[in-house]
């Protein structure tokens, strides 16, 4: 097939992967409306009350889909859960990028980065535009793409692009600390796939946080002896940390006497500033959420 006609079918099927997702969101409100129906009839029913006289009218249709709903729509699944519908099912692909011109620290935070998610690639940006970059990572079945930003040589941004429909969301950085900065040093970085640990994500939003950071990573085994650590602070502020562990048992039993932790880095801070329903490349994109700077004086405004 010519370049231009595999270029042409190309998007197309970009095309048409959007105009569903979009019809799939346009369903959402009559989701939710037709839930939220269903959730006062049962709540009435359980506690012996007589049905509002609103959802009388309408009880003989719900009553089927109250009696045999599944689970996923029991608890109020919408649109925004189909992006991450078959995760588990295959590894992730990851693509790890920077912006144009890196400093030398940030390309090697891209590659210790490379290092740490598991079936990732790096590639160099040099002059690729951001459509050209998200149209080759499509095309090449990746997963998601990630894209680190940088400041006067110190990292100070990540992008998570999930593919091929999104979301988008963008972090800030700070405080990072790349394998050779460690104090003692770091240990060695081991291959296996990781435990994934997201502590403290309570809210709905930040549940979605959760599922688009863990996502980057594939199903370990389960004596897997390595483990990344995504902990929210209470403040939204999300600190990440890489370690390995060791247990030495005695005994004929077998029980664990110690287990020793070694951290392997690199490690930083991460705060959610973003999440746009789309592609990097779509500037157009719905806002899920953003960081407005009245939040910041607001004491109850923790969003995760």
């Amino acid at each position: 097939m010519p370049p231009t006609t595999a270029a042409s079918a190309s998007r197309r099927r970009s095309a048409r992967l959007r105009r569903e997702y979009l019809y799939r969101k346009s369903l959402a409100s009559t989701e939710s409306s037709s839930y939220e129906a269903k959730r006062r009839i049962r709540d009435a029913l359980s506690q012996g009350k007589a049905l509002p006289t609103e959802l009388r009218a309408s009880y003989d249709a719900h009553k089927d889909d109250i009696d045999h709903e599944d689970s996923k729509h029991a608890s109020n699944a919408n649109h925004v859960d189909d992006e991450y519908g078959d995760a588990g099912h295959s590894d992730p692909r990851v693509c790890v990028t920077t912006s144009r011109g890196p400093s030398s620290r940030l390309r090697q935070f891209a590659k210790e980065m490379k290092i740490l998610v598991p079936n990732s690639t790096r590639v160099n940006r040099g002059s690729h535009r951001v459509d050209e970059l998200v149209s080759v990572c499509k095309e090449s079945d990746f997963t998601d793409l990630v894209v680190l930003q940088e400041t006067r040589g110190e990292p100070d941004g990540m992008i998570i692009c999930h593919l091929p429909l999104g979301p988008t969301a963008y972090f800030t950085l700070n405080g990072s600390v790349l394998r050779h900065d460690l104090e003692g040093g770091a240990a060695p970085m081991s291959e296996a796939y990781p435990h994934v640990i997201v502590d403290n994500f309570n809210t709905d939003l930040g549940r979605r946080v959760g599922n688009i950071l863990k996502c980057l990573f594939p199903i370990p085994k389960v004596d897997a002896r390595r483990v990344v650590t995504f902990s929210n602070d209470g403040n939204d502020h999300i600190s990440f940390r890489h370690h390995v562990y060791s247990k030495k048992t005695s005994g004929g039993n077998g029980t664990t006497d110690d287990v020793a932790l070694f951290e392997v880095g690199p490690r930083f801070e991460m705060r959610l500033y973003q999440i746009k329903l789309g592609t990097l490349e779509m500037k157009d994109a719905e806002n899920e959420y953003v960081l407005k700077p009245y939040m910041n004086t607001a004491s109850k405004r923790t969003v995760l």
